[in-house]
C-alpha cells in the first residue's frame, strides 16, 4: 500500500513540474515567425515618440535627425548597433520581401541619383516615420503615395 502511495506522489510530483514549466515558458514559436517582434514594435514605438524633432542635416539625438541618424538612434535605444548611412544600412540589412513588412522594419528610397539615398522606419498599414528634409521635423508618411510609392527600392531589418 505504500509503494502505491509513493508512486502516486512521485507522480503527481512530476504533473506539478510539467504544469508549472508550461506555464512560465509560453507557447512554442510556429515555424517561419519572428519570435523578435518586440524590438520590431519598440523601434516604431521609439520613432514615434520622436515625431516633431526637426531635421538636421547630420544629426543623430534629439536636437535633430537626418533619416539615417534617425534610425541609428532608435536601434542604439534598445541596444542594437547599426550602420550611420542609408546605403550602408541598406547593404548590411537582412532584405524583407514588401509583403512581409513588420513593425520596425526599414524602407529604403531612391531620392536622388544614388541607388540608396533615403531610409524611413515602417509602423504599419503602409505608414513610416522619417527625417525627411531640410525645414521639415520628423513625420509620418504613406507608401501608398505616389511619390514614395515610386522612390521605394527595398526593406530590410536588424532585429
Amino acid at each position: 500500500m505504500n509503494d502505491w502511495k509513493i508512486k502516486i506522489g512521485v507522480v503527481c510530483f512530476f504533473m506539478f513540474l510539467v504544469a508549472f514549466h508550461g506555464c512560465t515558458t509560453g507557447p512554442a514559436p510556429q515555424a517561419g515567425v519572428s519570435t523578435n517582434t518586440n524590438e520590431g514594435e519598440r523601434i516604431a514605438s521609439i520613432a514615434r515618440t520622436l515625431i516633431g524633432t526637426p531635421y538636421r542635416f547630420g544629426g543623430d539625438s534629439v536636437d535633430g535627425f537626418d533619416c539615417s541618424g534617425l534610425v541609428r538612434y532608435v536601434h542604439t535605444q534598445i541596444g542594437i548597433k547599426v550602420p550611420r548611412s542609408s546605403r550602408m544600412l541598406y547593404q548590411q540589412s537582412k532584405k524583407i520581401p514588401l509583403d512581409k513588412l513588420q513593425a520596425g522594419d526599414l524602407l529604403f528610397f531612391k531620392i536622388s541619383d544614388k541607388k540608396v539615398s533615403h531610409v524611413a522606419i515602417y509602423l504599419q498599414n503602409g505608414h513610416f516615420i522619417h527625417a525627411p528634409s531640410a525645414s521639415k521635423s520628423v513625420s509620418t508618411a504613406n507608401l501608398d503615395s505616389r511619390y514614395w510609392s515610386q522612390r521605394l527600392i527595398g526593406a530590410g531589418r536588424f532585429w
